[in-house]
């Protein structure tokens, strides 16, 4: 049976965190925002999908989605699968829209948004959760999904179809492990910058009593405040969990050296974002230093606002990572994920995906599901983040235990908001905004 997008509904949702200090960091404040899809259909099911953002900026994103429609508004779900890269290229490379870009920032984050809509909506009719969905899929039809343009000097298609084959061994009980065990998570809701001291340590007992044992604070205040802040971290997990730090790239390339110096007495497992997101040489000149101060104890992590699999692949080839993190709505969708998850299975670099933000988690769950199933294969080093913040407001939560995700069921990316949290939130005429 042939299926239609018949309409493509855009909402501009917004969370009032910013006056909590949700979600605050050395750089970022505002309150939590969606800009939400839903594809229609003339068969019944609805695709939904969004990309994550922060406060005013979500009219932008909410403009640039309307923008875009008409490349998915009339197509088929079969023609999009047919020529899923040609599809994707509608998208991302809008001949009018490009130059916005190209490829990164509002427009690439609209493209993400439709992307995602449409693959929700491949899952749904398949009656599949996403992570199972993409699990199952050929190689050569995943790899028919990734636009290989400018990543061919780090990753052929040929490579791609290989690692994917490999991935096919022992992917039974890999899931096996997972349904019994779960994913294991690290969570950042102990530790955002504009929490007082007492509120850091009490939220730092309860997750560990919770069961988590990886917690990320945020860093890049006054160093002496940062320091401060770890060391009650520290003392209330012990010295054998992961205590991971995120600068929100406030830092210079010098500074981060500087206050990694100071920090790394804390023993810290990461620290993500130390500098500009661009910047390929400065992280793997930090990586360097960080490897060398900590006897290489700690990694340099980034991706949450890495803008496309470009940047991707030259932070791989500086060695400047040695933690890549995906963003489910940053970049142009499951599509360049595919790209970027297979870039990192052939650098040989883990993937511990952001998340937190509106959906951010119940998004990538799906994605480091199937990494592991498919591409990475491996759990070492590997952990999904989580922000116990606003999953309330999804038709299918994210789900979890002893700190790890427990795999989702229902079909889908798990991507669609309740109808009411629609109409309460929704910018400007709302009532949580009246």
């Amino acid at each position: 049976m042939s299926v239609t997008i018949t309409s493509v509904e855009v909402h501009d949702v917004r969370f009032p965190t910013a006056a909590r200090g949700d979600g605050s960091d050395a750089i970022n404040r505002g309150d939590y925002s969606a800009t939400y899809v839903e594809l229609g259909t003339d068969a019944g099911p609805v695709g939904a999908g969004f990309t994550f953002t922060n406060g005013r900026g979500n009219e932008i994103t909410c403009a640039a989605v309307r923008a875009l429609a008409h490349h998915v508004r009339g197509r088929t779900i079969e023609e999009i699968v047919a020529e899923p890269v040609t599809f994707w290229r509608s998208l991302s490379a809008d001949v009018q829209l490009r130059w916005l870009g190209p490829e990164k920032g509002v427009i690439h984050m609209a493209t993400g948004a439709l992307v995602n809509a449409v693959w929700d909506l491949r899952a749904t009719l398949a009656g599949k959760p996403m992570w199972r969905f993409l699990a199952e899929l050929p190689s050569e039809e995943l790899v028919a999904s990734v636009d290989f343009r400018h990543i061919r000097d780090a990753l052929t298609p040929d490579e791609a179809v290989a690692i994917l084959d490999k991935g096919l061994i022992g992917g039974d009980g890999r899931l096996a492990e997972l349904e019994q065990s779960g994913f294991a998570s690290y969570t950042t809701s102990v530790g955002w910058l504009g929490y007082p001291d007492d509120k850091v340590r009490a939220l730092t007992r309860q997750a560990y009593d919770d069961g988590w044992r990886a917690m990320k604070m945020k860093v890049g205040g006054p160093l002496d405040d940062d320091l401060r802040r770890a060391r009650i971290i520290r003392s209330e997990i012990g010295p054998d969990a992961l205590l991971m730090m995120d600068a929100n790239q406030v830092w210079d390339v010098d500074e981060a050296i500087a206050a990694m110096t100071a920090l790394a007495e804390v023993d810290p497992y990461w620290i993500e974002e130390p500098t500009h997101a661009d910047d390929i040489l400065g992280h793997a000149r930090i990586a360097r230093a960080v490897t060398e101060l900590t006897g290489g104890r700690c990694r340099v992590a980034t991706g949450e606002v890495a803008a496309n699999r470009v940047i991707f692949k030259q932070l791989l080839q500086a060695e400047a990572i040695g933690v890549m993190q995906i963003d489910a709505c940053r970049v142009g969708g499951v599509n360049e994920v595919l790209a970027e998850l297979l870039l990192a299975a052939k650098f040989g670099v883990p993937v511990c995906p952001h998340a937190g933000g509106v959906g951010l988690c119940e998004y990538v769950q799906h994605l480091a599901i199937f990494d592991y199933l498919r591409v990475g294969t491996a759990l070492d080093g590997r952990m999904i983040e989580y922000v116990d913040h606003l999953h309330e407001h999804f038709v299918d939560p994210v789900r979890t235990r002893d700190g790890r995700y427990l795999l989702p069921e229902r079909p889908g990316y798990s991507a669609t908001m309740k109808p009411a949290s629609i109409a309460e939130f929704r910018f400007p005429d709302g009532p949580a905004w009246r």
